[in-house]
């Protein structure tokens, strides 16, 4: 098939949506409140809730806010499971369904942030389904077109935002599937050793 017969649209969406059914999606499943949590590190930035940050900026509007700091740290921070997943849902997909597909306004400063595993992996697959359906909508034309004013490359088309949208992602959730297995085989085991 040539180039010009390709269904780009479905193609770019078929690259995200693969990894995550086959890649990703099951192992977020069954994630604890503990793993969420967890910290390998101290003074690793997560989700906590408000006013028991020491961080720089504790960004949210809700009970439970996420750790921050601008200019960020040199190193930068390590992060937890909740502070990884509220970056994704946040500033990689709600402040795009935001700017480019209708959904509310989205910040760090004013999203509610998940206190439990649970609501952030609801909160993960309802971003992810605007998202997608903000995609499919584009069309192929669509993702020619300029991003505009609200990205950091105006001039950038909505195809190239599509893939760093779905590189991102990749990148994040892959991160969390990691701490998973980190914490998985360093936390005991019923007779007391680590895994």
């Amino acid at each position: 098939m040539d180039a010009d017969q390709l269904e780009w649209n479905r193609t770019l969406r078929e690259q995200w949506v693969v990894h995550w059914d086959n890649q990703l999606r099951g192992r977020l499943d069954g994630l604890t409140d503990d793993e969420y949590f967890w910290s390998p590190v101290p003074d690793a930035w997560s989700v906590r809730p408000r006013g028991s940050s020491t961080a720089p900026v504790q960004a949210g509007a809700g009970d439970f806010t996420i750790d921050y700091a601008v200019p960020g740290p040199g190193p930068a921070a390590f992060t937890t499971i909740a502070w990884r997943l509220g970056h994704v849902i946040v500033g990689v997909l709600a402040a795009r369904n935001a700017a480019h597909f209708g959904a509310p306004a989205a910040s760090y400063e004013t999203w509610t942030y998940a206190g439990n595993a649970a609501a952030a992996l609801d909160q993960l697959d309802t971003q992810l389904g605007v998202w997608l359906a903000g995609v499919r909508n584009l069309g192929d034309a669509g993702l020619r077109l300029p991003v505009g004013p609200k990205e950091p490359y105006p001039e950038a088309s909505m195809a190239d935002l599509v893939l760093h949208i779905h590189r991102e992602l990749i990148h994040h959730l892959s991160e969390v599937c990691l701490l998973r297995d980190l914490y998985l085989h360093t936390q005991p085991t019923a007779n007391g050793a680590t895994r």
